[in-house]
Protein backbone atom coordinates (compact mmCIF):
# COMPACT_ATOMS: atom_id res chain seq x y z
CA UNK A 1 0.00 0.00 0.00
CA UNK A 2 1.66 3.34 -0.92
CA UNK A 3 0.81 6.37 0.98
CA UNK A 4 0.25 9.48 0.05
CA UNK A 5 0.52 12.73 2.04
CA UNK A 6 -2.63 15.23 2.76
CA UNK A 7 -1.94 17.99 0.14
CA UNK A 8 -3.20 20.30 2.85
CA UNK A 9 -1.06 19.11 5.71
CA UNK A 10 1.48 21.48 6.68
CA UNK A 11 4.73 19.44 5.77
CA UNK A 12 2.78 19.12 2.42
CA UNK A 13 2.31 22.78 2.52
CA UNK A 14 6.16 22.98 3.21
CA UNK A 15 7.48 20.95 0.52
CA UNK A 16 6.06 23.29 -1.58
CA UNK A 17 7.13 26.75 -0.25
CA UNK A 18 10.95 27.82 -0.51
CA UNK A 19 13.30 26.57 2.22
CA UNK A 20 13.98 29.45 3.86
CA UNK A 21 10.17 28.82 5.46
CA UNK A 22 10.63 25.87 6.76
CA UNK A 23 14.09 27.36 8.07
CA UNK A 24 11.88 30.15 10.02
CA UNK A 25 9.72 28.01 11.37
CA UNK A 26 12.17 25.75 12.77
CA UNK A 27 13.95 28.91 14.14
CA UNK A 28 10.79 30.20 15.53
CA UNK A 29 10.36 26.50 17.50
CA UNK A 30 13.54 26.20 18.89
CA UNK A 31 13.15 29.78 20.33
CA UNK A 32 10.16 29.43 21.69
CA UNK A 33 10.95 26.03 22.98
CA UNK A 34 13.88 27.06 24.63
CA UNK A 35 12.06 30.23 26.56
CA UNK A 36 9.35 27.53 27.47
CA UNK A 37 10.94 24.83 28.72
CA UNK A 38 12.35 24.51 32.07
CA UNK A 39 16.79 24.37 31.18
CA UNK A 40 17.27 20.77 32.09
CA UNK A 41 14.75 20.29 29.42
CA UNK A 42 16.43 22.58 27.15
CA UNK A 43 17.38 19.97 24.60
CA UNK A 44 14.16 19.08 23.60
CA UNK A 45 13.81 21.89 21.93
CA UNK A 46 15.98 20.73 19.21
CA UNK A 47 13.96 18.07 18.53
CA UNK A 48 10.88 20.05 18.94
CA UNK A 49 12.45 22.05 15.43
CA UNK A 50 14.24 18.99 14.07
CA UNK A 51 11.08 18.15 11.34
CA UNK A 52 11.24 21.91 9.88
CA UNK A 53 14.64 21.74 9.71
CA UNK A 54 14.88 18.63 8.07
CA UNK A 55 12.53 19.81 5.61
CA UNK A 56 14.53 22.96 4.84
CA UNK A 57 17.47 21.40 4.00
CA UNK A 58 15.66 19.02 1.83
CA UNK A 59 14.37 21.74 0.07
CA UNK A 60 17.47 24.00 0.30
CA UNK A 61 19.04 20.59 -1.37
CA UNK A 62 16.36 20.78 -4.05
CA UNK A 63 16.15 23.98 -5.21
CA UNK A 64 19.83 24.24 -5.01
CA UNK A 65 19.91 21.46 -7.57
CA UNK A 66 16.83 22.79 -9.39
CA UNK A 67 17.52 24.45 -13.22
CA UNK A 68 17.68 28.07 -13.57
CA UNK A 69 15.38 29.39 -16.18
CA UNK A 70 17.97 30.42 -18.73
CA UNK A 71 18.56 26.57 -18.34
CA UNK A 72 14.83 25.59 -18.52
CA UNK A 73 14.50 27.94 -21.35
CA UNK A 74 17.33 26.53 -23.50
CA UNK A 75 16.68 22.69 -22.79
CA UNK A 76 12.94 23.52 -23.98
CA UNK A 77 14.41 24.84 -27.10
CA UNK A 78 16.76 21.84 -27.60
CA UNK A 79 14.04 19.67 -27.20
CA UNK A 80 12.00 21.51 -29.54
CA UNK A 81 14.95 21.23 -32.46
CA UNK A 82 14.56 17.80 -32.15
CA UNK A 83 13.00 15.54 -34.88
CA UNK A 84 10.75 12.88 -33.48
CA UNK A 85 12.87 10.08 -33.41
CA UNK A 86 15.44 11.64 -31.54
CA UNK A 87 12.84 13.27 -28.78
CA UNK A 88 11.07 9.94 -28.55
CA UNK A 89 14.15 8.23 -28.28
CA UNK A 90 15.37 10.70 -25.25
CA UNK A 91 11.48 10.45 -23.88
CA UNK A 92 12.55 5.99 -23.49
CA UNK A 93 15.62 6.45 -22.62
CA UNK A 94 14.88 8.40 -20.02
CA UNK A 95 11.82 6.80 -18.53
CA UNK A 96 14.18 3.43 -18.79
CA UNK A 97 16.54 5.11 -16.08
CA UNK A 98 13.37 5.47 -13.83
CA UNK A 99 13.03 1.59 -14.00
CA UNK A 100 10.15 1.57 -16.56
CA UNK A 101 10.16 -1.17 -19.13
CA UNK A 102 9.26 1.23 -22.34
CA UNK A 103 7.40 -0.06 -24.95
CA UNK A 104 5.60 2.15 -28.01
CA UNK A 105 1.94 2.32 -27.65
CA UNK A 106 -0.09 1.60 -30.74
CA UNK A 107 -3.23 3.08 -28.58
CA UNK A 108 -4.63 6.54 -29.92
CA UNK A 109 -3.44 8.87 -27.83
CA UNK A 110 -0.75 7.32 -26.30
CA UNK A 111 2.64 7.11 -27.43
CA UNK A 112 4.48 4.80 -24.90
CA UNK A 113 3.29 2.24 -22.64
CA UNK A 114 5.34 2.16 -19.10
CA UNK A 115 5.15 -0.62 -16.79
CA UNK A 116 7.22 -0.30 -13.65
CA UNK A 117 6.41 -3.01 -10.91
CA UNK A 118 3.13 -3.63 -12.90
CA UNK A 119 1.75 -0.69 -12.81
CA UNK A 120 0.89 0.78 -16.33
CA UNK A 121 1.74 3.74 -17.33
CA UNK A 122 0.89 5.57 -20.74
CA UNK A 123 2.27 8.49 -21.77
CA UNK A 124 1.59 11.00 -24.43
CA UNK A 125 4.29 13.00 -26.18
CA UNK A 126 4.04 13.56 -30.39
CA UNK A 127 2.43 17.15 -29.69
CA UNK A 128 5.72 18.32 -27.93
CA UNK A 129 6.21 21.09 -29.86
CA UNK A 130 3.20 22.98 -29.65
CA UNK A 131 3.06 26.08 -28.01
CA UNK A 132 -0.30 25.74 -26.24
CA UNK A 133 -1.39 22.21 -25.27
CA UNK A 134 -5.18 22.80 -24.87
CA UNK A 135 -7.99 19.51 -23.85
CA UNK A 136 -8.25 17.88 -26.52
CA UNK A 137 -5.04 15.21 -26.57
CA UNK A 138 -4.91 14.76 -22.85
CA UNK A 139 -9.04 13.76 -23.48
CA UNK A 140 -7.63 11.15 -26.38
CA UNK A 141 -4.88 10.15 -23.68
CA UNK A 142 -7.71 9.59 -20.56
CA UNK A 143 -9.69 7.63 -23.74
CA UNK A 144 -6.94 5.70 -24.19
CA UNK A 145 -6.05 5.12 -20.41
CA UNK A 146 -9.46 3.95 -19.99
CA UNK A 147 -9.25 1.43 -22.81
CA UNK A 148 -5.84 -0.39 -21.66
CA UNK A 149 -7.04 0.01 -17.64
CA UNK A 150 -3.82 2.13 -17.35
CA UNK A 151 -3.17 2.90 -13.40
CA UNK A 152 -1.47 6.89 -14.41
CA UNK A 153 -1.56 9.22 -17.48
CA UNK A 154 1.62 11.49 -18.20
CA UNK A 155 1.45 13.95 -21.12
CA UNK A 156 5.07 15.78 -21.99
CA UNK A 157 5.37 19.11 -23.49
CA UNK A 158 7.36 22.13 -23.91
CA UNK A 159 4.82 24.67 -24.30
CA UNK A 160 2.11 25.41 -21.97
CA UNK A 161 -1.14 24.04 -20.94
CA UNK A 162 -4.31 25.68 -20.78
CA UNK A 163 -6.67 26.69 -17.69
CA UNK A 164 -8.99 24.37 -18.55
CA UNK A 165 -6.06 21.35 -19.92
CA UNK A 166 -4.70 21.90 -16.34
CA UNK A 167 -7.88 21.55 -14.95
CA UNK A 168 -8.77 18.61 -16.69
CA UNK A 169 -5.80 17.01 -16.05
CA UNK A 170 -6.27 17.73 -12.12
CA UNK A 171 -10.14 15.72 -12.65
CA UNK A 172 -8.55 12.76 -14.73
CA UNK A 173 -5.31 12.31 -12.89
CA UNK A 174 -2.81 13.10 -15.50
CA UNK A 175 0.24 14.54 -14.86
CA UNK A 176 1.62 17.05 -16.92
CA UNK A 177 5.61 16.97 -17.47
CA UNK A 178 6.91 20.69 -18.93
CA UNK A 179 9.46 22.85 -18.28
CA UNK A 180 11.63 22.22 -15.67
CA UNK A 181 10.11 18.92 -14.95
CA UNK A 182 11.06 18.09 -18.65
CA UNK A 183 14.13 19.18 -18.52
CA UNK A 184 15.49 17.15 -15.95
CA UNK A 185 13.82 14.37 -16.99
CA UNK A 186 15.05 14.75 -20.51
CA UNK A 187 18.62 15.90 -18.87
CA UNK A 188 19.25 18.40 -21.24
Amino acid sequence: MKLKMNQNSIFAILLRSPWWLSAGIAAALFAGARLALPAEYSLYAFFIALPFLVIAIHLGWVQLRAPSEAGIAKAMEQARAMAWSDFSAAVEQAFSREGHAVMRSGRNGADFQLDKAGRITLAACKRWKVARTGIEPLRELASARQAADAHECVYIATGEFTDTARTFAAEKNIRLVAGAELARLLRL
